[in-house]
């Protein structure tokens, strides 16, 4: 672990901003996960894990209520999820998590994403057996032993509590996502620099500079994609 997520998520949110193409895959989502379950956070546990996501991304209140309106509107717009695998430069490896209404344009979008960086893509499960689905939630002002002592006063299961970059980082079980934030609300804690469900590489690599290079324009070329939420790699890029 370590994988210095303050630094990470605010490269993402600042590059992400500037077109504003963070609020649109927010939207999506939050569309997506009302829709399939009550348009209310409290009884729709998938929603309330999208909008806790979405507020450390500052992502605008009238973004968040359209997408909400737009799936208690009985809209007919219907998304599936897809997750594709594939390989970087160097045996780099790469998780894409996509929402899409056009399965075959995204499929040849990531394809082609993959391939025109130095990429390809790979079967179903030939990259996910190496990461671990994880939960994700940071806090500042607070020692790792502070955060420690408030999840175990609460019952609440972690796999490590760690100090990175001025924030303490819980790693979880992606079940104890709600109850490692009641724990920190019970604590009077209601502010998160890092809410996220993601996968986590089992082991990180390195690259070589001319390898970097080539592997990070290809996660951008995925990224660009609209259809594409999420992207998980293997590869500490230093930052």
């Amino acid at each position: 672990m370590g994988r210095k997520w303050n630094n990470i998520k605010e490269k993402k949110a600042s590059k992400d901003a500037n077109t504003s193409r963070i609020y649109a895959k927010f939207g999506r989502e939050i569309y997506v996960a009302a829709k399939q379950g009550e348009p209310d956070p409290e009884s729709n546990r998938a929603l309330k894990v999208v909008l806790e996501r979405a507020k450390t991304y500052s992502v605008p209140k009238h973004i968040i209520d359209k997408a909400i309106e737009k799936a208690k509107g009985g809209s007919e717009e219907n998304y599936d999820e897809l997750r594709y695998e594939g390989f970087g430069p160097s045996g780099s490896m790469v998780i894409v998590d996509a929402l899409t209404n056009n399965v075959n344009r995204t499929a040849s979008d990531v394809r082609a994403a993959f391939g025109k960086n130095g990429g390809n893509m790979g079967v179903s499960g030939s990259v996910a057996y190496m990461f671990d689905a994880t939960a994700v939630i940071g806090i500042e002002g607070k020692t790792a032993e502070e955060v420690l002592d408030m999840m175990l006063e609460a019952d609440v299961d972690v796999r490590d509590v760690l100090e990175e970059d001025n924030a303490v980082i819980v790693y979880a079980e992606p079940d104890q996502f709600h109850a490692v934030q009641e724990a920190f609300k019970t604590a009077g804690i209601t502010e998160f620099s890092i809410a996220e469900l993601t996968m986590l590489a089992q082991n990180d690599i390195s690259l070589s500079p001319e390898d970097a290079a080539q592997f990070e324009k290809m996660i951008d070329a995925i990224e660009d994609l609209e259809d594409v939420q999420q992207v998980y790699h293997n590869v500490d890029l230093g930052e």
